[in-house]
Protein backbone atom coordinates (compact mmCIF):
# COMPACT_ATOMS: atom_id res chain seq x y z
CA UNK A 1 0.00 0.00 0.00
CA UNK A 2 2.40 2.60 0.91
CA UNK A 3 4.47 1.31 -2.44
CA UNK A 4 1.22 2.15 -4.08
CA UNK A 5 0.60 6.01 -2.33
CA UNK A 6 4.63 6.61 -3.52
CA UNK A 7 3.83 5.56 -6.66
CA UNK A 8 1.07 7.57 -7.10
CA UNK A 9 2.95 10.97 -5.40
CA UNK A 10 6.01 10.80 -7.99
CA UNK A 11 3.52 10.75 -10.56
CA UNK A 12 1.57 13.68 -9.26
CA UNK A 13 5.31 15.31 -8.85
CA UNK A 14 6.14 15.12 -12.09
CA UNK A 15 2.82 16.36 -13.00
CA UNK A 16 3.54 19.41 -11.46
CA UNK A 17 6.47 19.74 -12.75
CA UNK A 18 5.73 19.22 -16.73
CA UNK A 19 2.24 21.51 -16.14
CA UNK A 20 5.15 24.25 -14.77
CA UNK A 21 7.50 23.82 -17.51
CA UNK A 22 4.99 24.11 -20.33
CA UNK A 23 3.14 27.28 -18.92
CA UNK A 24 6.16 29.34 -17.77
CA UNK A 25 6.38 28.89 -14.47
CA UNK A 26 9.92 27.59 -13.88
CA UNK A 27 12.89 28.07 -15.75
CA UNK A 28 14.92 25.65 -17.73
CA UNK A 29 18.76 25.37 -18.79
CA UNK A 30 19.47 28.16 -21.36
CA UNK A 31 20.90 25.76 -23.44
CA UNK A 32 17.38 23.67 -23.57
CA UNK A 33 15.67 27.00 -23.67
CA UNK A 34 17.06 28.01 -26.91
CA UNK A 35 17.02 25.36 -28.87
CA UNK A 36 14.49 25.87 -31.53
CA UNK A 37 12.35 22.99 -30.87
CA UNK A 38 11.85 24.48 -27.41
CA UNK A 39 9.27 26.74 -25.12
CA UNK A 40 9.47 30.15 -26.50
CA UNK A 41 5.93 28.81 -27.48
CA UNK A 42 5.23 27.79 -24.12
CA UNK A 43 4.71 31.29 -23.21
CA UNK A 44 1.39 31.88 -25.29
CA UNK A 45 -0.55 35.03 -24.30
CA UNK A 46 -4.04 35.06 -24.26
CA UNK A 47 -5.06 35.18 -28.28
CA UNK A 48 -7.56 38.53 -27.18
CA UNK A 49 -4.54 40.43 -25.92
CA UNK A 50 -3.74 40.90 -30.07
CA UNK A 51 -6.98 42.58 -31.28
CA UNK A 52 -9.90 42.01 -29.10
CA UNK A 53 -8.29 43.20 -25.66
CA UNK A 54 -5.32 45.08 -25.65
CA UNK A 55 -5.29 46.39 -22.45
CA UNK A 56 -3.81 42.66 -21.21
CA UNK A 57 -0.53 43.24 -22.62
CA UNK A 58 -0.28 46.98 -21.91
CA UNK A 59 -1.10 49.09 -18.81
CA UNK A 60 -1.51 52.04 -21.15
CA UNK A 61 -4.26 50.70 -22.89
CA UNK A 62 -6.67 51.10 -19.66
CA UNK A 63 -9.22 53.22 -20.41
CA UNK A 64 -8.30 54.53 -23.89
CA UNK A 65 -12.15 54.34 -25.08
CA UNK A 66 -14.95 56.17 -23.37
CA UNK A 67 -17.07 54.34 -21.11
CA UNK A 68 -16.18 50.70 -19.59
CA UNK A 69 -14.96 48.10 -20.86
CA UNK A 70 -15.28 44.48 -19.25
CA UNK A 71 -13.50 41.45 -20.73
CA UNK A 72 -13.13 38.01 -19.78
CA UNK A 73 -11.33 34.97 -21.64
CA UNK A 74 -11.70 31.57 -20.72
CA UNK A 75 -8.70 29.14 -22.36
CA UNK A 76 -8.06 25.54 -21.53
CA UNK A 77 -4.91 23.19 -23.37
CA UNK A 78 -4.84 19.66 -24.19
CA UNK A 79 -8.00 19.32 -23.45
CA UNK A 80 -7.90 15.58 -24.83
CA UNK A 81 -4.50 14.64 -23.31
CA UNK A 82 -3.63 15.18 -19.88
CA UNK A 83 -5.26 14.52 -16.78
CA UNK A 84 -4.97 18.36 -14.74
CA UNK A 85 -3.92 19.73 -17.86
CA UNK A 86 -3.46 24.01 -17.62
CA UNK A 87 -6.88 26.30 -17.48
CA UNK A 88 -6.33 29.73 -17.43
CA UNK A 89 -8.91 32.31 -16.65
CA UNK A 90 -8.34 36.29 -17.73
CA UNK A 91 -10.74 39.18 -16.70
CA UNK A 92 -9.96 42.85 -16.90
CA UNK A 93 -12.40 46.40 -16.29
CA UNK A 94 -10.89 49.12 -17.75
CA UNK A 95 -12.77 52.70 -17.68
CA UNK A 96 -11.79 56.53 -19.20
CA UNK A 97 -12.09 58.20 -15.63
CA UNK A 98 -12.10 61.74 -17.32
CA UNK A 99 -9.43 64.37 -16.78
CA UNK A 100 -7.51 62.29 -19.89
CA UNK A 101 -6.74 59.45 -17.13
CA UNK A 102 -8.01 55.65 -17.38
CA UNK A 103 -8.01 52.92 -14.20
CA UNK A 104 -8.03 49.20 -14.99
CA UNK A 105 -8.16 45.73 -12.91
CA UNK A 106 -6.75 43.44 -14.54
CA UNK A 107 -7.22 38.97 -12.81
CA UNK A 108 -5.48 35.98 -14.03
CA UNK A 109 -6.33 32.42 -12.60
CA UNK A 110 -3.68 29.84 -14.00
CA UNK A 111 -5.23 26.29 -12.79
CA UNK A 112 -1.99 23.56 -13.72
CA UNK A 113 -2.10 19.78 -11.97
CA UNK A 114 -1.54 20.66 -8.28
CA UNK A 115 -0.56 24.57 -9.11
CA UNK A 116 -3.11 27.42 -8.31
CA UNK A 117 -1.67 30.77 -9.89
CA UNK A 118 -3.12 34.05 -9.41
CA UNK A 119 -2.18 37.42 -10.57
CA UNK A 120 -4.05 40.80 -9.59
CA UNK A 121 -2.81 44.09 -11.18
CA UNK A 122 -4.30 47.73 -10.71
CA UNK A 123 -3.33 50.03 -13.32
CA UNK A 124 -3.35 53.88 -14.43
CA UNK A 125 -3.19 55.07 -17.44
CA UNK A 126 -2.57 58.92 -18.80
CA UNK A 127 -3.74 59.84 -22.02
CA UNK A 128 -2.22 62.94 -23.71
CA UNK A 129 -3.58 64.18 -26.76
CA UNK A 130 -1.29 65.47 -30.12
CA UNK A 131 -3.68 66.48 -32.63
CA UNK A 132 -8.08 66.86 -32.61
CA UNK A 133 -7.70 66.73 -36.18
CA UNK A 134 -6.19 63.48 -36.34
CA UNK A 135 -7.29 61.67 -33.34
CA UNK A 136 -3.95 61.54 -32.47
CA UNK A 137 -2.78 60.22 -28.98
CA UNK A 138 0.54 59.32 -26.37
CA UNK A 139 -0.45 57.17 -23.53
CA UNK A 140 1.13 56.11 -20.84
CA UNK A 141 0.12 53.79 -18.20
CA UNK A 142 1.93 51.91 -15.33
CA UNK A 143 0.71 48.57 -12.85
CA UNK A 144 1.48 47.17 -9.68
CA UNK A 145 0.50 43.83 -9.13
CA UNK A 146 0.15 41.02 -6.54
CA UNK A 147 1.26 37.17 -7.64
CA UNK A 148 -0.56 33.89 -5.21
CA UNK A 149 1.09 30.69 -5.76
CA UNK A 150 -0.24 27.80 -3.99
CA UNK A 151 -0.63 24.13 -4.40
CA UNK A 152 -3.98 22.45 -4.08
CA UNK A 153 -3.10 20.56 -0.86
CA UNK A 154 -7.09 18.80 -1.22
CA UNK A 155 -5.34 16.99 -4.42
CA UNK A 156 -2.47 15.42 -3.43
CA UNK A 157 -2.37 11.58 -3.38
CA UNK A 158 0.31 11.36 -0.79
CA UNK A 159 1.74 12.53 2.11
CA UNK A 160 0.11 15.92 2.53
CA UNK A 161 3.03 16.97 5.34
CA UNK A 162 6.06 16.56 3.01
CA UNK A 163 8.10 19.52 3.57
CA UNK A 164 8.73 20.78 0.24
CA UNK A 165 4.76 21.24 -0.43
CA UNK A 166 4.50 23.08 2.89
CA UNK A 167 7.80 25.37 2.51
CA UNK A 168 5.87 25.92 -1.23
CA UNK A 169 2.74 26.85 0.22
CA UNK A 170 4.54 29.07 3.00
CA UNK A 171 6.42 31.40 0.21
CA UNK A 172 5.31 34.88 0.74
CA UNK A 173 3.23 36.44 -2.11
CA UNK A 174 5.11 38.20 -5.24
CA UNK A 175 5.27 42.08 -5.84
CA UNK A 176 5.42 43.45 -9.87
CA UNK A 177 5.21 46.41 -11.48
CA UNK A 178 4.91 47.13 -15.30
CA UNK A 179 5.08 50.02 -17.52
CA UNK A 180 3.81 50.74 -20.75
CA UNK A 181 3.22 53.52 -23.62
CA UNK A 182 1.66 53.34 -27.37
CA UNK A 183 0.63 56.38 -29.69
CA UNK A 184 -2.14 56.01 -31.77
CA UNK A 185 -4.39 57.59 -34.55
CA UNK A 186 -7.06 57.14 -37.00
CA UNK A 187 -4.47 54.27 -38.37
CA UNK A 188 -1.59 53.50 -36.43
CA UNK A 189 -1.20 51.87 -33.05
CA UNK A 190 2.29 51.03 -31.99
CA UNK A 191 2.79 49.85 -28.55
CA UNK A 192 6.33 49.55 -26.20
CA UNK A 193 5.80 48.18 -22.32
CA UNK A 194 8.01 46.67 -19.74
CA UNK A 195 5.83 44.00 -18.11
CA UNK A 196 8.27 42.63 -15.73
CA UNK A 197 10.41 45.93 -14.15
CA UNK A 198 11.29 43.90 -11.10
CA UNK A 199 12.79 41.33 -13.18
CA UNK A 200 14.23 43.09 -15.34
CA UNK A 201 16.05 44.91 -12.80
CA UNK A 202 17.24 42.06 -10.41
CA UNK A 203 17.24 39.01 -12.37
CA UNK A 204 14.50 37.43 -9.85
CA UNK A 205 10.70 36.27 -11.49
CA UNK A 206 8.72 34.53 -9.69
CA UNK A 207 5.67 36.21 -11.36
CA UNK A 208 3.14 34.00 -13.44
CA UNK A 209 2.98 35.75 -16.71
CA UNK A 210 5.70 34.11 -18.77
CA UNK A 211 8.59 36.24 -17.69
CA UNK A 212 8.32 38.76 -20.75
CA UNK A 213 10.61 41.66 -20.20
CA UNK A 214 9.96 43.69 -23.45
CA UNK A 215 6.49 43.45 -25.34
CA UNK A 216 5.81 45.90 -28.77
CA UNK A 217 3.34 45.66 -31.02
CA UNK A 218 2.49 48.11 -34.21
CA UNK A 219 -0.37 47.25 -36.46
CA UNK A 220 -2.16 49.49 -39.06
CA UNK A 221 -6.08 49.52 -39.57
CA UNK A 222 -6.77 49.97 -42.91
CA UNK A 223 -10.59 51.53 -43.40
CA UNK A 224 -13.03 50.44 -46.06
CA UNK A 225 -16.97 50.90 -47.16
CA UNK A 226 -18.73 47.93 -48.40
CA UNK A 227 -18.85 44.33 -46.99
CA UNK A 228 -15.26 44.49 -45.58
CA UNK A 229 -15.17 47.27 -42.88
CA UNK A 230 -11.26 47.26 -41.68
CA UNK A 231 -8.55 45.23 -42.74
CA UNK A 232 -5.53 45.93 -39.59
CA UNK A 233 -2.59 43.79 -40.03
CA UNK A 234 -0.22 43.52 -36.54
CA UNK A 235 3.53 42.59 -36.07
CA UNK A 236 4.32 42.25 -32.16
CA UNK A 237 7.53 41.39 -30.63
CA UNK A 238 8.01 39.64 -26.90
CA UNK A 239 11.53 39.37 -25.26
CA UNK A 240 11.30 36.36 -22.62
CA UNK A 241 14.14 35.25 -19.84
CA UNK A 242 15.67 32.15 -20.49
CA UNK A 243 13.76 31.82 -24.14
CA UNK A 244 13.97 32.84 -27.84
CA UNK A 245 12.54 35.93 -28.75
CA UNK A 246 9.11 35.63 -29.83
CA UNK A 247 7.92 37.31 -32.83
CA UNK A 248 3.89 37.50 -33.86
CA UNK A 249 2.54 38.40 -37.10
CA UNK A 250 -1.35 38.42 -38.48
CA UNK A 251 -4.18 40.66 -39.70
CA UNK A 252 -7.77 40.99 -38.43
CA UNK A 253 -10.49 41.85 -40.47
CA UNK A 254 -13.62 42.73 -39.57
CA UNK A 255 -17.40 42.68 -42.36
CA UNK A 256 -20.25 44.66 -42.16
CA UNK A 257 -19.34 47.70 -40.28
CA UNK A 258 -17.84 45.56 -38.05
CA UNK A 259 -20.82 43.14 -37.05
CA UNK A 260 -18.13 40.44 -37.49
CA UNK A 261 -14.42 39.35 -37.54
CA UNK A 262 -11.63 36.85 -38.12
CA UNK A 263 -8.02 36.89 -36.87
CA UNK A 264 -4.99 35.25 -37.77
CA UNK A 265 -1.78 34.92 -35.76
CA UNK A 266 1.66 33.67 -36.84
CA UNK A 267 4.19 32.77 -33.78
CA UNK A 268 7.08 32.13 -34.55
CA UNK A 269 7.48 29.49 -31.66
CA UNK A 270 6.11 27.66 -34.80
CA UNK A 271 2.57 27.87 -33.76
CA UNK A 272 -0.81 29.15 -35.28
CA UNK A 273 -3.64 31.03 -33.78
CA UNK A 274 -6.84 31.59 -35.71
CA UNK A 275 -9.97 33.12 -34.60
CA UNK A 276 -13.87 34.34 -35.07
CA UNK A 277 -15.97 36.78 -33.77
CA UNK A 278 -19.71 38.42 -33.48
CA UNK A 279 -20.06 42.30 -32.69
CA UNK A 280 -23.57 42.39 -31.17
CA UNK A 281 -25.15 45.99 -31.20
CA UNK A 282 -21.58 47.14 -30.80
CA UNK A 283 -22.12 46.99 -27.10
CA UNK A 284 -21.08 42.75 -26.46
CA UNK A 285 -18.14 41.29 -28.35
CA UNK A 286 -18.10 37.39 -28.80
CA UNK A 287 -14.61 35.49 -29.97
CA UNK A 288 -13.44 32.35 -30.40
CA UNK A 289 -10.06 31.20 -30.97
CA UNK A 290 -7.35 28.26 -31.27
CA UNK A 291 -4.03 28.12 -30.90
CA UNK A 292 -2.05 25.14 -32.28
CA UNK A 293 0.73 23.68 -29.85
CA UNK A 294 4.38 24.91 -29.96
CA UNK A 295 6.46 22.70 -32.71
CA UNK A 296 9.08 20.86 -30.32
CA UNK A 297 5.81 19.12 -28.10
CA UNK A 298 3.65 19.31 -31.13
CA UNK A 299 3.11 15.46 -31.43
CA UNK A 300 2.59 14.74 -27.39
CA UNK A 301 -0.01 17.16 -26.90
CA UNK A 302 -2.56 19.32 -28.38
CA UNK A 303 -3.58 23.06 -28.62
CA UNK A 304 -5.54 25.33 -26.72
CA UNK A 305 -9.29 26.56 -27.09
CA UNK A 306 -9.93 29.78 -25.73
CA UNK A 307 -13.49 32.28 -25.53
CA UNK A 308 -12.82 35.45 -24.87
CA UNK A 309 -16.17 38.00 -24.19
CA UNK A 310 -16.17 42.12 -24.26
CA UNK A 311 -18.93 44.18 -22.43
CA UNK A 312 -19.26 48.12 -23.24
CA UNK A 313 -20.93 49.90 -21.25
CA UNK A 314 -21.63 53.89 -20.78
CA UNK A 315 -19.55 54.89 -24.22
Amino acid sequence: MRTTIKSRYIKQLRAIAVCCLLSGGVFVQKTIAQSPSNATGLLNPSGTMFFQNQYLGNAAMAGIDSGLHLNAAHRRQWQNSIDGAPVTTFFSADVNTGNRGGAGLNVMSDVAGLINRTRLALSYAYHMPLSSTRNQFLHFGMSLSFNFQRIDMSKIDGDINDPALLAYNARDNYFEGDFGMAYTDEHWNVQAALPNIRAMFTGINRGINGGTLVYSAASYKFKNEGAVSTIEPKVAYRNIRGFDDIIDAGVNVSFLDDVANVMAMYHTSKSFTAGIGVNIKKTAVIQLMYTTQTGGIRSHVDGSYEVGATVNLFK
